[in-house]
């Protein structure tokens, strides 16, 4: 999803809360001109301000069925009316959910005008609210702004159709940037050049080579593949359909995780990351002197690694070998010595097969660096990384480049979520399993992402720490 699309997404909650708001306001007044006062008088006693405080509590209960109806989907390509039967389904939930409240509470709050008025103003109110941000969305793409580049992959008619509605209606927010007969490896340069977000297939006659190199091209660069829904006759894990030009677009999604689900993992991580570095600032204060009085500086070992989409960051540890051992850029000429003398321990100790290297019984770690690798305790900086936000506090465990290079082609799948300090690999054999094992799982938790997966590696993490690696 592109930022943009997050961000309206984002701002659509605060409107919908602004909207409820004044429906509550707006109910308020309404109830004291003179055609409701000849209707009924008033004989209830409470104030605009005490009537909003109850109308924002009920407010937020509403923005929690208007979640649970799907109000925040993130599809583009969503229908209107869908939104107006979701917005009546949920206020109406909202209605009967208060009108439950005040019976079992027996609330002595006697307006049911109030009540039954509120609960029209707000599905109107909120209707017009989700209509000007439709509107404020349609402005940007008319504008050019926040469009998904998206290449056409087809010679039939149903590929015609398509990009004719796309490029005379930018309202649905694409940009036609290549249309191709067919899917070859020729294109694939072309392809680089427009940089697409989205890749269309509609040959259904497309052979199997021809298709799976088109997802493995789409998966590699990070674009969103989708193609017309008979194009196949199986379904994948993660997917979405929705009518485009009249014909059935069938998404393929590597991740369970989108939209909402980054904005809830943002959080967790940011919540749960701040909570470790608190209660855990008393030791790592603590392993800073240990390392400080034993080794010297640098306390903070720097290690390049890689993360969502392919991006290289520095990953934060305590140092746990001597510095003249110690491998990177932080260490200047040494640290190339270092390297050499890595690579050939390497040779001589390695305990993995694959693009991934363990060395065992590794002479360069110093005595407390081999304590702090055997619980992990090396690990915690890496909470400042997930704070900062190039890592995750669960996800795929991160690799150095050079690791990275010998495999990314064969499985890029595991670039399209941030690295995690824990996950589902390191809590189901840390160091013992092997490359193709752990990739397996780290695919696995990229497909089926859920935040009640998140918390639970996350809880089990600690205990999995006390079981003994291979490599120290």
């Amino acid at each position: 999803m592109k930022r943009s699309e997050v961000i309206l997404m984002v701002l659509q909650v605060p409107i919908d809360f602004i909207m409820l708001l004044v429906a509550g306001v707006s109910a308020y007044f309404l109830r004291f001109t003179d055609w409701a006062l000849r209707l009924k008088p008033v004989v209830f006693d409470i104030t605009l301000g005490e009537f909003l405080y109850y109308v924002a509590w009920v407010g937020l209960g509403w923005m929690i069925i208007f979640m649970i109806v799907g109000l925040y989907s993130t599809d583009p390509n969503r229908k209107f009316a869908r939104d107006l039967v979701r917005v009546l389904l949920a206020c109406t939930t909202g209605l009967a959910a208060v009108a439950v409240y005040v019976m079992f509470t027996q609330q002595l709050f006697d307006s049911r005008f109030l009540v039954v008025v509120s609960w029209g103003f707000a599905i109107l109110y909120v209707v017009i609210g989700r209509f000007f941000m439709r509107g404020v969305k349609g402005l940007l793409y008319r504008w050019g702004i926040g469009l998904r580049r998206v290449v056409v992959i087809g010679a039939q008619d149903i590929a015609h159709a398509i990009v004719e509605t796309l490029s005379s209606r930018r309202e649905l927010g694409y940009e036609v940037v290549g249309t191709f007969a067919s899917y070859t490896a020729k294109i694939e340069h072309e392809l680089d050049d427009v940089k697409p977000h989205e890749l269309i297939f509609t040959n259904p006659k497309a052979n199997e080579k021809e298709t799976l190199s088109a997802i493995r091209f789409c998966n590699q660069h990070h674009i969103v593949f989708k193609y017309s829904a008979d194009l196949f006759d199986t379904y994948t894990t993660n997917m979405s359909v929705s009518a485009l030009a009249g014909v059935p677009i069938v998404e393929l999604k590597r991740t369970s995780l989108d939209g909402w689900g980054r904005v809830a993992k943002r959080i967790f991580d940011i919540i749960f990351s701040v909570i470790v570095l608190v209660i855990m600032s008393p030791l790592m204060i603590f392993v800073s002197l240990v390392i400080l009085f034993e080794t010297g500086r640098p306390i903070i070992y720097k290690n390049e690694r890689v993360g969502i989409r392919g991006n290289a960051f520095m990953a934060f540890k305590f140092r746990s070998m001597h510095q003249k051992d110690s491998t990177g850029p932080q260490f200047g000429e040494s640290g190339e010595k270092a390297e050499r003398k890595e690579q050939e321990l390497i040779e001589k100790q390695n305990t993995k097969t694959g693009p991934i290297y363990k060395i065992k019984d590794d002479p360069r770690i110093t005595s407390f660096g081999r304590f702090i690798r055997r619980w992990s305790i090396d690990e915690l900086p890496q909470f400042f990384n997930v704070f900062k936000g190039n890592m995750s506090i669960v996800g795929p465990r991160p690799h150095q480049p050079r690791e990275v290079e010998q495999y990314k082609s064969q499985y890029p799948t595991v670039f399209v979520l941030k690295p995690g300090v824990t996950g589902l690999a390191q809590i189901s054999g840390r160091s013992d399993l092997s490359f193709e094992e752990e990739m397996q799982l780290d695919i696995l938790y990229t497909e089926k992402w859920s935040l009640l997966q998140d918390f639970v590696i996350f809880i089990k993490t600690p205990f999995i720490v006390f079981k003994k690696r291979k490599a120290l």
